[in-house]
Parts: structure tokens; sequence; C-alpha cells
């Protein structure tokens, strides 16, 4: 039978009758007035979701997981400030239209289910997906995968204490305002949910401020698999650094309650809080579910009987806030509002081409103070002694680390954040002496969480910084990718561009370590990062080079919020020499303060006509090792150094090969999934004539003398340039 019928007429007949399931008597803390505005929230959300059924049947909407039996979170949302950030769980409907009358924003209804319809008009996503968000309302627009939302969140609250500290350009969220994030019980055991949790409370006990207040709402079942009858408190309700509240989610007055005094808590103490809210869950997980083919029929007829719409009817009328009669003419009108209002957005125009879908995948400029470059005495005093150092060649990892110096000198709502980065001054000493020039405030050291290390940034960005933080080693972003696929990436998609993360993603990577560390240390794989859309992926080979290509990024994060991926290639941090021992010819001088490299350009060392060779980072140190033996040999080569791994400068690239006979390219990455295989089609689709490609092979990569076996090497680069020439 249909369950949504069914507890339609439940509603119905029970509330004429009189007939409401038990409970505790009404709290104090509620006015009248307010109280009857939390139940119109509840039943606009509840007729929300009985449209969205509709309009899915009748071919009109494209999204039915709803909020049924949630509808207490508008209790939440009347206990906290319209302008306390709220990273939302995909149930919390009632949640946004609560928040929407606080703020006086009455076209909720219409947004609402201009989103169901996937309409362009959708003022939230602009008919991308159906989400829950509003910039007006301080709800960035969520897809969570699966409790993605909650290190983000972390990073937001922990904006808001430093932003008093240090007030970024872009500031948005309010100095004693609180973040807050709500999710599922089944969310709640996911590796994301639980590193977050740790994190809040591995931040709290060192007296960190954090105002933070997570929300789990216990429905008891996650799809078809149950929660353990009490799992959620047990395990939640003694960790250390974080306070536990609990209620009756079905109760509007015991959840404003709870809500209130955990948001007192979290505001004035400055620390994280855990509010625990035992709910119901109507209609099955979404329209297509049906839960009594694999819940007892009684389970679910005994939640349909826990309806949170009964229990606030009864709690109206015993408290004389509302007859019967009333409560049961605003369920009433709001459902023919809802549907007629469906009629209209039904007719409304969706997305139609690709250039539609993908007009937000970059997003909008943002005014900036102009820059002109670090103050000079400033500068002078905060490098001292190296400053004399800068006009003599250097290697890499130095020319990096003066290269951060500048832009936290120069920007000060620029962020370091990472394992090891502050005292330590990271694994290879790229970050040393940064925080003791700028502060723990500034060069943050994270405890051992890849998945918080991005939150935090994603977060921070949030409140106008601009994070940069670092992975210790590229094979350990695995660990938190979904950070950038899911949250980071696709926000400006889903949100028109009115929520952005821009950010400067430091991680140090690729092989040719000789003898550390296997494939964990060396990591020659950066697929997972080439296929998010709108991502920028940089790479480069020298000194000079990364210092420009850092700035480039870092003005992409802060002018245009781009999220920037920077490679560093590990094995050309200490690189000094190019063809022989002591030749010193791969070190490079600091370049001036603010000179960059732009990310439509490429490299081009030489002039030959017979062999180009296209590479990056490792690899463009070996061609240009092989370039000398070729040229010893006769051949004329030129070699072309990327840099710019995505989007690819294609472009420049196809100048940069044009007049050569021949066109080899040289791939650190693997075969598969590799750099070389963009590059190729790219030669293929332009004709450019003879070309070839040599890679890594599709292996992990080994410790100890056999560490270079699987990747290109300079003899067999050479080799290679020779059988392509014939």
């Amino acid at each position: 039978m249909d369950r949504v019928q069914i507890v339609h007429d439940n509603f119905l007949s029970r509330l004429a009758a009189g007939d409401f399931p038990p409970g505790k008597r009404r709290q104090d803390g509620l006015a009248p007035d307010r109280a009857l505005d939390l139940f119109r929230a509840q039943v606009l959300s509840r007729a929300l979701d009985i449209q969205s059924r509709a309009m899915q049947k009748a071919g009109q909407g494209f999204y039915t997981i709803g909020s049924s039996g949630h509808e207490g979170m508008a209790a939440v949302a009347a206990a906290l400030r319209p302008d306390d950030i709220a990273f939302l769980h995909y149930r919390d409907a009632a949640f946004q239209i609560a928040r929407a009358q606080q703020s006086g924003h009455d076209s909720m209804l219409r947004d609402m289910l201009l989103s169901f319809a996937c309409a362009a008009e959708d003022p939230t996503s602009g008919g991308r997906h159906k989400v829950l968000g509003s910039r007006p309302l301080m709800i960035p627009p969520q897809t969570s995968t699966i409790a993605s939302h909650l290190p983000k969140a972390l990073g937001a609250a922990y904006s808001i204490g430093l932003a008093r500290r240090h007030a970024p350009e872009h500031r948005c969220l309010a100095k004693d305002g609180l973040a807050m994030v709500s999710f599922g019980d089944a969310s709640a055991n996911h590796s994301t949910a639980q590193g977050a949790i740790n994190a809040a409370g591995w931040t709290s006990v060192q007296g960190v401020p954090l105002p933070l207040l997570m929300v789990c709402e216990d429905n008891g079942i996650g799809i078809s698999t149950r929660t353990p009858a009490g799992w959620i408190k047990a395990s939640l309700q003694h960790r250390p650094g974080l306070r536990y509240f609990e209620a009756d989610g079905l109760d509007i007055y015991a959840t404003f309650a709870a809500a209130r005094d955990a948001a007192r808590y979290v505001r004035t103490q400055r620390k994280p809080a855990f509010l625990h809210l035992r709910m119901v869950r109507l209609y099955g997980h979404a329209g297509a579910d049906v839960a009594t083919s694999y819940l007892p029929r009684a389970d679910v007829e005994a939640d349909e009987a826990n309806d949170p719409l009964l229990h606030s009817a009864r709690l109206l009328t015993d408290a004389a806030v509302a007859s019967a009669d009333t409560l049961l003419q605003i369920y009433q009108d709001t459902l023919a509002d809802v549907a007629a209002e469906a009629a209209k957005v039904a007719k409304r125009p969706h997305l139609k081409t690709a250039e539609d879908v993908m007009s937000s995948l970059i997003p909008p400029r943002r005014d900036c103070l102009p820059t002109n470059g670090p103050d000079q005495t400033d500068r002078d005093t905060l490098f001292g002694a190296d400053a004399a150092q800068m006009q003599a060649p250097q290697p890499m990892s130095r020319i990096i680390n003066w290269a951060l110096h500048d832009l936290m000198l120069e920007h000060a709502e620029t962020l370091i954040m990472g394992e090891d980065v502050g005292r330590k001054g990271g694994v290879y000493g790229v970050t040393q002496k940064l925080q003791a020039r700028f502060g723990r405030d500034r060069v943050i050291d994270t405890l051992l969480d890849e998945q918080s290390i991005l939150g935090l940034a994603i977060g921070m960005a949030h409140n106008g910084f601009v994070p940069m933080p670092e992975i210790q080693f590229l094979a350990y972003l695995h660990n938190a990718e979904d950070q950038l696929r899911g949250e980071a990436a696709t926000l400006p998609f889903f949100s028109v561009g009115q929520w952005t993360n821009p950010m400067v993603l430091r991680i140090a990577g690729l092989g040719y370590q000789k003898g550390f560390g296997g494939h964990f240390h060396n990591d020659n794989s950066l697929a997972v990062l080439r296929d998010i859309p709108g991502v920028i992926i940089a790479c480069p080979s020298s000194g000079s080079e990364a210092a420009q290509m850092l700035r480039e990024c870092h003005r992409l994060a802060r002018e245009e919020q781009r999220v920037c991926v920077f490679v560093e290639p590990i094995a050309l941090y200490p690189m000094r020499d190019l063809h022989a021992e002591g030749d010193g010819e791969w070190m490079t001088t600091y370049p001036p303060a603010g000179t960059r490299i732009a990310m439509d350009t490429v490299g081009r060392h030489g002039d030959g006509e017979d062999l180009a060779i296209v590479s990056y980072g490792n690899g463009h140190y070996l061609s240009r090792q092989a370039q000398k033996v070729l040229e010893d040999d006769g051949i004329s080569v030129r070699v072309i150094d990327l840099r710019w791994l995505a989007p690819l400068p294609e472009k420049a690239l196809l100048e940069a090969v044009n007049g050569c006979a021949h066109v080899l390219i040289v791939d650190e990455c693997r075969r598969t999934g590799g750099q070389a295989e963009a590059l190729m089609a790219l030669m293929a689709e332009n004709a450019v004539g003879s070309y070839a490609r040599l890679t890594a092979e599709d292996s992990f990569i080994a410790t100890g003398p056999a560490y270079a076996a699987t990747l290109p090497s300079r003899d067999g680069i050479v080799a290679a340039a020779k059988a392509l020439l014939g």
C-alpha cells in the first residue's frame, strides 16, 4: 500500500479524534506564536514531500528523498541564529523552511519546488540537482557523499575563532557565530564522520576555540540497515572534548530546549557539542524504497504512529496554542498551496545544453584589494640572513619555502595547514621557519587525518581565508580525495557560483626517491585529480618555475576562487646538478617578487626541429638530460615543459611543437590513466604527424635499488627518441 497515503490518512483521522501518540508535557521556552510557526514549517516540509512524489509520478519531479519524520529540525533552526552557517543533512527541509521564516524569506515554497523540478530558475543550484541550500540563509548547498560535509563544518567553526584574531578580507561569518552540521545515525558511523568528530574533540581538549554544533538525527536505520539500539549515545556520550546533549526529536518543545542549551554552550564556551535527536523515518528512504520489503510491517506502522506532526498537534492543543480545527486547516491549506504552486513550477524551463549545465563549473571572480608585493622593510626583517642568499642559485625546496614566506607576508588571509608543517617545518623542510615567523594561527599543525586537513581548508575558505593545505605524500591524498571531488570542486557547480572553496593544495609527490618508502612515498598517479571538473593541477620542475607557478595558483585561488592542486616533485626538491656532479645546473635563483607563470603557457628549451620532447616534473628533468645526449649525436631537439596538467595548455603546446618532425611524450605517471593518454589524443586530433609516448609501467614503485625500474629514464628517453626518428 502507499505509505504516503497511509500517513496522510492517519494524520487526518487521529487529529480529528484527538488520538495523539503519548509523550511528555511541553517545556517552557517557545512562545505560542513561535511554536505555531514551527508547526507551519513542519507541515510545509511534509507537504513538499507528498508533492515530490506526485511530481515524480507525473514526470515533473526528479527527487524524492524527503524529510518526513525529521520535521523536528524546525525547532533546531529556531534555536540558532540565521547567520549561523548550517551544513545540512538531506532530510532537513524543515530546518531550511524555519530559518526562512526567521529571515522573512517568503519564497521558500516555490524555491524548493523549483529544485524538485530541476528548473533552471532554481535559486540554489540553477536546476542541476535537488539540494537544500541558500546563500541568503547561510546554508551551503549540500550533496554529501555520506558525512563528507562534517570536515568542512569543522573548518568553518575553526575559522570563526581565527577570524576574530586575523580578520580576512572576505569574512562572511559573524564573530560570535557558530557552525552547525547535521547528519543521520547511519552516517555517524562513516570514517569521515568519525574523523571529524575525533578532530573536533582533539582540537577542543587543546583549548582551541571551535564553536561547532553537531546534530545527529537518529531514526534508527540507514536505508535498510538497523542502527543498534543505544549505539549513538553509547559511542558519543563520553567523547573527550565534546559536550553531549540529547532530546526527543519528535517533540518540538524538547528539541528547541536542548538545541538552545547546546547552542548557548557552543557560542559562549567556544567548544564543540553533540546534539543527539531521536526521530523516525517515514515513507522509507526514498520514493522507490519500499520499507516493508525489508522491515516488519509492525515496525513501519509503529514509526507511522509516532508521526511528529501528531506529536506537535498534541503539544499545541494541550498548550491551547491552537485548536485541532486550526491545525487541520493549516495542513489542508498548505497541501493546496503546494499543489497549486507545483502546477506552475512544472511549466518552468530546464537546462538544455552542455553549456547550460557547465556554466557554473568555474566560479566567478571576486573583487580583491590590490596588491603591490610585500613591504620591503617587512621583508628584510622577515628573511634576515636568508635575503643575502636569494641571488645565489638554490634548490627547489628552498625557493618554494621563500615563495610561501612572500605570499604569507603579502596576504594576511593566507594560511598553511597540515601534518608536521609547523614546528618540524615539513617532512622535507619546505615549510621551515614559517610557523616561527607567522605564528601557530597561520601555520597550523594538524592531526594525522587527511580528510580533516582538507575539510579544515574548505571550511576556512567559507569565511574568506585563502588556505594552502599540505598533504604529506601523494599516496595519502587517496584517504581524502572525496573532499575535493565531492565537496570543494562541486560547490560552485551546485550553487551557481554563490559558494566557493578557493584553495591551493600542496602535495609532495611523484617518484624517483632513491630507496625510500616504496609506493606510499613514491606515488606516480594523478588520475584521481585529472578527471575532477574545474580543478587546476600544476607541476613545476625547477625552483624558479615553482615559485612563479605557486604565486599564480595563489592568485587564482584568491581572485578567481579556484581549487588548485600544486604537485611538488619530491625527487627534485634537493636537485642541484643536471648533467654532471657539481655542475649546479638545476638550481635557480629566486625570481623577483610578483612574477608569475600563467596557466595557458608552457616552457620551451631549445629550438631543434628534429624532435620535440613533451614532459613535466621529473620527466622534464630527465628529458633535459636526454636532450644533451641526442644533440651530441647530431639530433636537434627542443624540450617542452607542460607545467600545467589540468586544464592542459593545449594552444601553447601545439604552438610549441609546431615545426618539429616528431614529438615524443614522456610521462612519469602510469601508462593507464596518465597525462600521456590526453596528450596523444591531442596530437591525433590536431594531425601533428609522427608522435609516440614513453610512460611509467602500470605498476607500483619498489623500494631499494629498483626504485626507478618501472619509470622513464634518461637512457630510456634517448632510446625511445631514436626509435621514433627511425
